[in-house]
């Protein structure tokens, strides 16, 4: 029964699509027909290039898409997540990271992306700087506040049992933080496919965010609807890796189920 959980609201969710489709409750031109819909996933992932609007472009914008979130969330956390440890343990690093980290945070993204395309602009530069500017506040701030509430007793037993500074951080202070570095990272990835759209509104060629928006400009509903449900496909799935890497590398990490 547990297993059939997750998929009764997408369950009713179609099912209530279909309804209001077939009796015409909304008009087709603004939600059409899930048939619609699969008519076109098939052109989009399977025809060849050519044989009709967006066919056989799927793979090329996936992986342009993949590339680009990848990036963006690999530099987030590369930066994020020393930078959360050492604010969470030293005071000093705290107080002057903590006010500039926070401000910066209360910018929107969208007010990023202008000096991003000037300074980066149009493609692939842009939307990783939006997708990493994104994925790091998240990163950063759960990490410092998980890491800020590690009990120094902790750290001072490792040490009286010859553990180092460095293999401290690995054999005490990650595994006491994972479950909250966990989240900050999930959050992280979450906001990058958000962000990744943004970045490909500006005029790239390719990716998912790019087919959304041209469909938008030629008044395709039906590509634009399917441009999301593959980015929430993609997104969950990302998610899922995110968590089997995690627990592959850290046995804490196996521990939170």
């Amino acid at each position: 029964m547990e297993t059939g959980l997750p998929w009764i609201i997408p369950a009713v969710m179609v099912l209530g699509w279909i309804l209001v489709s077939e009796f015409a409750l909304i008009p087709g031109y603004l939600l059409p027909k899930p048939r619609e819909i699969l008519s076109t996933a098939y052109n989009y992932l399977f025809q060849q290039p050519g044989q009709a609007p967006y066919a056989g472009r799927f793979w090329s914008d996936a992986q342009a898409s993949l590339i680009r979130v990848g990036s963006g969330f690999g530099l987030a956390t590369v930066l994020g997540l020393p930078l959360g440890l050492i604010s969470g343990r030293l005071p000093f690093a705290q107080k002057l990271m903590s006010s500039f980290v926070n401000g910066l945070r209360s910018v929107p993204g969208i007010c990023w992306l202008p000096i991003a395309l000037v300074w980066f602009g149009i493609g692939l530069k842009t939307t990783i700087f939006l997708v990493a500017l994104a994925a790091f506040f998240p990163i950063y701030i759960n990490t410092a506040a998980s890491a800020r509430q590690i009990s120094p007793i902790l750290l001072q037993s490792g040490a009286m049992m010859g553990v180092t500074r460095l293999r401290g951080v690995f054999a005490v202070l990650l595994p006491g933080i994972m479950p909250d570095l966990m989240t900050g990272l999930r959050l992280g990835l979450g906001i990058s496919w958000a962000y990744l759209v943004l970045g490909e509104l500006t005029g790239v060629p390719d990716g998912l965010g790019a087919v959304i928006m041209d469909a938008r400009m030629l008044g395709r509903i039906d590509m634009i609807i399917l441009g999301i449900i593959i980015i929430a496909i993609i997104g969950r799935l990302s998610d899922k890796l995110l968590m089997f890497t995690l627990r592959f590398f850290f046995r804490s990490a196996r521990r939170m189920g």
